[in-house]
């Protein structure tokens, strides 16, 4: 279980997110959605000790803070320098690193478990290219292989979907979708809205505030969007009709 208690960020005397409380059941992929600047990313980073907050993140019952070794993070693409001189098959393997002592160096092991992590996104016959020459889905599938050798039981990935073509966002989300039927628990920032049935077990809906939190159908509803975007949306259900909010005007 990843619990958030209380979890509140302030920028130059702005609150960016408010007081969140929330629970989401391991072995779940749960989406988080909102409008811009609603402080998805913010949630994110808040969780992971990455920005100053006030509240705490567990796992498990433990702080998270604690369990860095057991979380893989992947931020948004554009953050990330690309122009790096690094090969493919380097980049995955960085993804052992936090499991090995200071001193320790990756082995043949290592080697081994990244090729085949890159076996599972289709990107082997490209694991001695540049990371430059990838293409921005290629890039995100091997960011994808990095998370899988680090084998963590958490997993955060920042709006991994967007700018990539439709073959590398399947094969991501079906990995994801494996990882998580191992147990392993994926929390998603992500923007589009027509896909939280197909990809998500669970939504997390925020506005600087949690609007709601839990199954898709329970928080994907034509109310809970007008409260949080703050205008009128059509509704897509599981069964691909749609819904409206009469009372909205």
């Amino acid at each position: 279980m990843l619990e958030t208690k209380g979890i509140t960020v302030v920028y130059n005397k702005i609150e960016a997110l408010e007081s969140i409380d929330l629970e989401v059941p391991s072995g779940n992929i749960y989406g988080i959605i909102g409008p811009n600047g609603a402080g998805k990313s913010t949630l994110i980073k808040a969780m992971l000790d990455l920005v100053p907050h006030s509240g705490n993140t567990l796992f498990n019952g433990e702080l998270i803070k604690n369990q860095r070794k057991n979380l893989s993070y992947v931020e948004q693409k554009s953050n990330i320098d690309t122009t790096f001189p690094m090969k493919v098959i380097d980049c995955v393997i960085l993804g052992i690193f936090p499991k090995l002592s200071p001193l320790q160096r990756p082995g043949k092991l290592a080697k081994i478990k990244a090729e085949e992590a890159l076996k599972k996104v289709n990107m082997y016959e490209h694991c001695n290219r540049q990371i430059s020459e990838l293409s921005g889905g290629q890039f995100q599938r091997i960011l994808i292989a990095r998370t899988i050798i680090q084998d963590s039981d958490l997993i955060f990935l920042d709006e991994p979907f967007v700018g990539i073509d439709i073959t590398s966002e399947n094969i991501i989300i079906n990995l994801l979708g494996e990882l998580a039927s191992k147990g392993r628990t994926i929390l998603i920032v992500h923007h589009d809205l027509s896909k939280v049935h197909k990809y998500f077990d669970g939504l997390i809906l925020l506005n600087k505030s949690l609007i709601s939190y839990g199954k898709v159908s329970d928080v994907y509803t034509s109310k809970n969007i007008q409260k949080a975007f703050g205008t009128e949306i059509l509704v897509a259900s599981e069964k691909g009709g749609t819904q409206r909010d009469t009372s909205i005007h």
